[in-house]
């Protein structure tokens, strides 16, 4: 049998409800006058995100395999929720200290405060690294919904 553990994997597709996305729409409907602030929960939360394309080619390696075997896919470097706001805000030219506020109905009860992942075997076996960086996940993230918050007439995604 083969296995993948994928890490949070990221990108302009990635589900309104998780909180990159969350973030990177509400920058950019923040940016085009259709909101004026982002709720979120733990901003100290530590996590390890990658670009979805990444483990695509993760998986697509895997699969190429002549033996199945159990591989761990993630960057294995952490940043938190603060740091993703204070680049996704950056991004258009804002301090997101002026936008996002804390509100305990985001907080969850058993919060995991560090998520890392090992992906040393994927490296060595499947000759497999990220191609994206942080910061290029973010950017790529809030561009796309810049492009589409300002093709609709309404926001797009979740309401704080």
């Amino acid at each position: 049998f083969l296995s993948g553990i994928l890490f949070n994997h990221e990108g302009p597709r990635r589900g309104y409800e998780f909180v990159t996305r969350k973030i990177t729409s509400t920058v950019a409907q923040i940016k085009l006058g259709l909101t004026n602030e982002l709720r979120l929960g733990n901003l100290d939360a530590k996590r390890d995100w990658g670009h979805a394309k990444d483990y695509v080619h993760a998986m697509y390696l895997m699969l190429q395999r002549d033996t199945p075997d159990d591989f761990v896919v993630a960057t294995g470097e952490t940043h938190t929720v603060r740091e993703f706001c204070e680049l996704a805000f950056g991004e258009v030219g804002l301090d997101y200290r002026d936008y996002v506020h804390t509100d305990e109905r985001f907080l969850r009860p058993a919060e995991v405060d560090l998520l890392v992942g090992d992906a040393t075997k994927a490296r060595r076996e499947l000759s497999w690294e990220s191609k994206y960086t942080f910061r290029q996940l973010v950017s790529e993230m809030v561009q796309a919904d810049l492009t589409l918050q300002s093709q609709s007439r309404q926001p797009v995604g979740l309401n704080n």
